[in-house]
């Protein structure tokens, strides 16, 4: 049994013990979820005593987190841009830079004249760009395609909690299954880590999957895929917006303009790196009427 101690103290120890970067940030979320409070409560009851048990699933929580496993993962669940997403194994952990991706559909949408714009959301994972995009433009609809059946079980889990309906979710690998769906939008977060990059082997990234994760040796194999179809599923005036690497943004740029998508820019994430890259369809609709 634990001798009684402090909350402050409990967390004290724990950060100590975890020693990252964000130690005390984790130490709370694991105590919060052991707890069911919020942040807020945590600390205007630091002083009080924390029950054997509390602390004994406390320690329980830790010692998986010491031994590597991302918090995401022990807890369940992630935010992403304003919504609780479940996560699992099966997918990957949404971070804060793909908000960038988020923000980028959005102001895009803003400019379309197209009634209810169609959207689709490529590797959805968690559903986490699907879910954000689908909530904040709901007169939108969103198209999120997995390969992972586990991923996309996360994702519907997600869509039903939120009681987002504005979205549908396809078992497809790329536009494998889309046949000849066009669409106004298509925003992806692909795999684009080099498949020797050392960071796999490191924190979070041991326990997410690895598909999810590495494409090639350049890290560019599924972005070549996608860019290289992109314009059988893109309607005239679509727009392609791509998650990439820190150092992507070039190789992706030129890879657009390979196929002669125009408009072509990249846009920075919160750290200023060029994290999205994003074209558009140059062909205009046909207004000639056929005989």
């Amino acid at each position: 049994m634990h001798a009684s101690s402090s909350i402050k103290s409990v967390l004290q120890s724990a950060t100590l013990q975890l020693n990252t970067p964000e130690a005390k940030l984790e130490a709370q979320y694991l105590l919060q979820h052991v707890l069911q409070v919020n942040r807020a409560w945590l600390i205007a009851h630091e002083n009080e005593a924390l029950q054997a048990s509390s602390h004994a699933a406390f320690e329980a929580l830790l010692t998986r987190r010491m031994q590597g496993e991302p918090v995401a993962y022990i807890l369940g669940y992630r935010e992403f841009y304003g919504l609780t997403l479940k996560v699992s194994p099966d997918t990957l952990i949404p971070r804060a830079d793909t908000e960038t991706l988020v923000e980028a559909a959005l102001n895009k949408l803003v400019s379309f004249t197209t009634k209810n714009p169609t959207i689709l959301d490529l590797g959805t994972g968690s559903g986490a760009i699907a879910l954000a995009v689908a909530k904040n433009f709901p007169i939108a609809f969103v198209t999120a395609v997995d390969a992972s059946k586990g991923a996309l079980n996360i994702a519907q889990q997600n869509a039903q909690k939120l009681e987002i309906s504005n979205i549908q979710f396809i078992l497809s690998d790329w536009f494998g299954e889309l046949n000849d769906k066009k669409f106004d939008l298509i925003v992806s977060n692909p795999p684009y880590i080099e498949n020797a990059d050392a960071h796999l082997r490191q924190g979070d990234l041991r326990f997410e999957p690895i598909s999810a994760l590495a494409s090639g040796v350049d890290g560019l194999d599924d972005i070549r895929q996608i860019i290289g179809e992109c314009l059988i599923y893109l309607k005239p005036q679509g727009w392609i917006m791509l998650e990439h690497g820190y150092n992507q943004a070039q190789a992706v740029t030129d890879l657009m303009a390979s196929i002669g998508l125009t408009h072509i820019e990249s846009i920075k994430d919160l750290g200023g790196h060029q994290r999205v890259t994003i074209g558009k369809n140059p062909l205009i609709v046909s207004t000639h009427w056929s005989a």
